[in-house]
């Protein structure tokens, strides 16, 4: 496919390396010579120097045989000229990366007019993430498909847990609900493991549940942490403000500390219910004043992932139950996790994936395609969520006798509401929702595309 993508910064760079990992056409505009030029040495792209709401560049980079324009520059205004003006030269479809909150209520009424096929917004998306693991601390990550009846959540495998040294084909007598074990990470290595495959103290696993047992897995595995009743967040950022909202919504009580004067006053004003402290949050003193040995959850968002990673590693030290860390160089997150540090947030890799989700299922339109997309273990693996249609191959058929491409496996069946982990003699039907775990490392834009023969 031919893509534009217009802005050079973290989340233009990550879309960069993603979609022409997968083989896309890209062309990147910007109006900073010395990022493009970065760009043009690290992947396979074409670039173009100019402002990308102009129709000169945007002719330049073959705007009108673009299957996709993407605008992620810093500017919401410009990624919403930048479509409105791609879209009259031909782009068949548009992405505008909007942060405001300010704007949701006019992007929801005029999105026919401006044309955009999707928004994007990285901080509501992180806070979103964000709040979704302050309601289980006990996982290090969480992932939903099936309109939210199936989950697939991270956990790591301590020294004293239930489940070191044991076979998964035992997992059903300790768990206690019908569960899959879909990927394990064991050092910096990925498996899909068989029944055979024996957990061991140190790995994380990611496992597919019905959303309704992850009560009772967390119970019976013997991992219940703390319930999340307060929360510091360190860093007034738009995340700060977007997680504030749902927190206090939720009934937690919500404090952010930040150093800006007027950002201070602007939160204070947005967020009457939170406490809002004008103070440097990476000062252990100030931290203790406010009460972090006393908190249930800490929560890093500025702007820096060092100061992020160092109060993070305090909390973690000092014996908070839970702490996220925000990251934009997910690069080194391998050996941030040996540091004591198990949950980040990357508000660019939540945008990508949200993006190859989108271009995946464009490049399909006979049915099956992708509907959810997550990565896992930092992009070695996949789960992908397709609809079963009737073009779909071997319905009916016992998934002991289909044959899958290696390293691919059925993680959940969803049949008319009803959620099936599958084994050997379960089938899917046209309608069903079918989740899949991979780490080929080939994009499956189709059901039929993880079958051997």
């Amino acid at each position: 496919m031919q893509i534009i993508i217009v802005g050079d910064g973290k989340v233009g760079v990550a879309l960069t390396e993603q979609l022409s990992s997968e083989g896309h056409d890209i062309t990147v505009i910007d109006s900073n010579p010395k990022v493009l030029e970065q760009s043009l040495e690290s992947y396979d792209v074409m670039v173009v120097h100019g402002n990308g709401a102009s129709i000169g560049v945007l002719k330049e980079a073959g705007v009108e045989d673009a299957h996709l324009l993407i605008a992620a520059t810093s500017r919401d205004e410009t990624n919403l000229l930048t479509c409105i003006v791609a879209k009259k030269l031909g782009a068949k479809h548009t992405i505008a990366r909007v942060r405001n909150p300010e704007y949701a209520e006019q992007l929801v009424l005029m999105r026919d007019e401006l044309g955009l096929s999707m928004t994007i917004n990285p901080e509501l998306a992180a806070a979103r993430e964000i709040h979704h693991l302050l309601q289980f601390p006990s996982f290090l990550k969480r992932d939903s498909f099936a309109k939210g009846r199936v989950e697939i959540v991270e956990i790591h495998v301590g020294e004293d847990s239930k489940l070191a040294g044991i076979p998964l084909n035992r997992l059903y007598e300790i768990a206690r609900v019908r569960v899959l074990v879909c990927v394990v990470e064991r050092g910096g290595t990925v498996h899909i493991p068989d029944g055979s495959f024996t957990l061991q103290a140190g790995d994380n696993i990611y496992v597919t549940a019905d959303s309704q047992d992850l009560a009772q897995l967390i119970k019976h595995l013997g991992i219940v942490k703390q319930k999340v009743r307060n929360a510091i967040i360190v860093g007034g950022s738009r995340i700060a403000y977007y997680l504030a909202m749902r927190c206090l919504h939720a009934g937690l009580g919500v404090k952010i500390i930040e150093q800006n004067h007027e950002r201070c006053v602007e939160l204070a004003e947005l967020l009457p219910s939170a406490v809002i402290i004008e103070a440097d949050g990476s000062r252990q003193d100030i931290l203790a004043a406010e009460g972090i040995s006393s908190t249930d959850a800490v929560i890093t968002l500025t702007n820096m992932d060092e100061e992020n990673l160092i109060i993070s590693m305090y909390a973690s030290h000092i014996g908070v139950p839970k702490v996220i860390t925000k990251v934009n160089r997910t690069e080194y997150v391998e050996a941030f996790k040996s540091m004591g540090i198990d949950t980040f947030i990357s508000p660019k890799a939540l945008c990508s994936t949200d993006i190859v989700r989108y271009v995946r299922a464009m490049q399909n339109t006979t049915g099956g395609s992708v509907i959810t997309l997550h990565r896992m273990v930092e992009g070695k693996a996949e789960a992908l969520e397709f609809r079963a249609s009737e073009t779909t191959r071997h319905l009916g058929e016992t998934l002991l006798d289909i044959q899958l491409k290696p390293e691919i496996l059925i993680a959940c069946i969803t049949h008319k509401g009803r959620t099936i982990i599958p084994r050997g003699s379960d089938v899917f039907q046209a309608g069903d929702t079918v989740i899949v775990v991979t780490t080929s490392g080939q994009p499956i834009n189709n059901l039929n595309d993880i079958f051997a023969d």
